[in-house]
């Protein structure tokens, strides 16, 4: 299964960096979200670090596929050596697949936006913490918060922060906002923001509250349709 999982992450980033249109920026954020600095990326490449500077600033020719899995299993060989901690966030994604018609999507920005990019992409009203909106949100999860409530487990809610909780968790079908920040609450893990749609005017008081306990920005995206709501979001970042 460790084997399978690992393929599957070595596969993904991959893919990421060969259809990027920017290679080197791809690897970089890769690099940055393994927490490995050029030289000990090199150091198991066998190359100089000034390679790897040179991919990233663009200074070389896109690499080739064979380059590109050498970087990628490098990345995963210092994680491994770190103790597995980003592997370890992969499997928790990886391991269980989602049902479909709970998270509508799951994606993580190749470069990160802050969160007022993310209230202009769905049209939205801030309704609590409007002054953290300068935090960088790294990717959104867009859920039908009816059936996230009912079918998911703990574990389950856990994986839909992907690769990292420096996101914004989008919650569809919501009528008053309570169930989904009350969720977020049980689970203790915070995001960087929340975004309700749904036929709602207003937030419960109970989720506003807790939402200003936890420092998290809610908002409420005022887009018509789930499908405007996740076109804006896809083009909050490249």
């Amino acid at each position: 299964m460790a084997e399978e999982v690992r393929d599957r992450i070595a596969r993904w980033i991959a893919g990421d960096i060969t259809l990027s249109d920017s290679p080197g920026l791809a690897i970089k954020l890769w690099r940055e979200r393994f927490g490995i600095n050029q030289p000990a990326l090199a150091k198991v490449m066998q190359v100089s670090p000034s390679v790897i500077s040179d991919y990233e600033a663009g200074r070389r020719k896109s690499p080739g596929a064979a380059t590109i899995r050498r970087i990628v299993e490098a990345l995963l060989e210092v994680d491994e050596q770190h103790g597995g901690k980003m592997f370890h966030v992969f499997s928790q994604v990886f391991g269980t697949q989602l049902p479909p018609d709970v998270v509508l999507e799951i994606r993580e920005y190749t470069i990160p936006v802050d969160g007022k990019s993310i209230v202009k992409a769905v049209a939205g009203e801030v309704v609590a913490n409007k002054d953290l909106l300068d935090r960088k949100i790294f990717g959104y999860t867009v859920i039908d918060s009816h059936r996230a409530i009912l079918d998911l487990s703990a574990d389950d809610f856990r994986r839909l922060y992907g690769l990292t909780t420096e996101r914004a968790l989008v919650f569809t079908g919501v009528t008053t906002g309570r169930s989904p920040l009350v969720a977020v609450k049980v689970i203790g893990i915070t995001p960087g923001m929340v975004v309700l749609h749904g036929d709602l005017k207003a937030v419960d008081e109970v989720g506003v509250k807790i939402a200003e306990i936890l420092k998290l920005p809610l908002v409420i995206a005022k887009v018509p349709t789930v499908n405007e709501l996740l076109a804006g979001l896809r083009k909050c970042s490249p």
